[in-house]
């Protein structure tokens, strides 16, 4: 019996949602149509396959045979019909199966390529990824290629105007007591949200990089990260943002951003909203110490649960150089300074 994960994605309208995310669209587009080298006479496994799309994009680019295995009822429903409509039915297999279950045919080689939209908010939500790596193990050739092929979570502070300024005024009402107990009721979880790029205090640092090639499952149970950052930008500190890029393999080198600097998507970003006491005004250059803790959740292996701490800048050893206003740090930066102009 199918889970709820997949027959949720028997809904047509997440994958309208998807399809007409055009930074999704053309960052797979461009990566597989625009590497028609990397695909030619190729065999392809198309992980988690949805309505079969990508599985068409990799027949255009000339591979010569794509099994789109898709677990929901979607296979049958949607992705046989769009390889049908397109005329792809000698090169794209389209198989209803639990990528766990799924088999190759006795005489069949491995593939030579992965592809898979595998990515949830933050990155790991959803825990796919663990399925795109039982693929890797069991199905790609030795020297095989996996689209995407490498990932970065970024992380930085930043403002929540849409939980915090926005009631400051609703219609020349003050609602600043419902604020709170909103963010209240928020506080349990992280929110989806788009951010502006003024909303952030740093353009990011990253939190985690992974290459899909030697990337274990285990690996992705714990992620700890501890960081001093210097903001900036002025503003308000109310949260943590957290995005993440794919990287493409091939000369094109695309690259497909979730940042709030990049166009907007349908994954958003994910902030964490610091409880009330500990939100603040930063000047730019002010030291912000915390760590993030992304933990999979015990009882929902395809979720996970977020934790943000923040610490004393006083205490924590800033990174060298660092160019926050603490005197240890303008002292150790000048210091810097001073040793390169006499090197040179």
């Amino acid at each position: 019996m199918l889970s709820n994960y997949f027959t949720e994605y028997e809904n047509l309208e997440i994958h309208e949602l998807m399809l007409k995310d055009r930074p999704r669209q053309e960052a797979y587009y461009n990566a597989i149509v625009k590497n028609k080298e990397l695909f030619k006479d190729k065999v392809v496994l198309d992980v988690g396959a949805g309505t079969g799309i990508l599985s068409a994009f990799c027949a255009q680019a000339g591979a010569r045979l794509v099994y789109a295995v898709e677990a929901s009822n979607l296979a049958t429903r949607v992705a046989l019909d769009l390889i049908e409509e397109n005329g792809l039915t000698e090169t794209v297999k389209v198989i209803h199966s639990q990528i766990e279950e799924f088999v190759l045919p006795a005489t069949a080689e491995k593939v030579d390529i992965i592809v898979s939209e595998w990515m949830g908010f933050y990155l790991l939500h959803e825990g796919m990824l663990d399925s795109v790596l039982y693929a890797r193990d069991h199905f790609l050739k030795p020297d095989g290629q996996l689209f995407p092929s490498e990932c970065t979570i970024f992380v930085a502070p930043c403002a929540v105007p849409s939980l915090f300024d926005y009631w400051q005024n609703v219609d020349g009402v003050k609602m600043e007591q419902f604020a709170k107990k909103l963010r209240l009721q928020k506080s349990t979880r992280p929110e989806i949200i788009h951010l502006k790029p003024n909303d952030l205090l740093h353009e990011g640092i990253v939190f985690h990089w992974m290459n899909l090639l030697d990337v274990d499952s285990k690996d992705l149970d714990e992620i700890r990260f501890k960081e001093v950052v210097s903001t900036q930008f002025a503003g308000k500190h109310q949260g943590f943002c957290i995005w993440f890029d794919v990287r493409f393999p091939g000369e094109e080198a695309i690259t497909l951003s979730t940042s709030p600097l990049a166009p907007e998507s349908h994954w958003k970003q994910c902030v964490v909203v610091l409880p009330e006491e500990n939100c603040e005004h930063l000047e730019e250059n002010s030291p912000v110490a915390f760590t993030i803790l992304m933990k999979r959740n015990p009882n929902d292996a395809r979720k996970y649960n977020l934790e943000v701490e923040l610490l004393d800048p006083n205490v924590e050893e800033h990174p060298v150089p660092c160019s926050c206003h603490m005197t240890k740090c303008i002292l150790t930066e000048a210091h810097l300074k001073m040793m390169d102009t006499s090197k040179s």
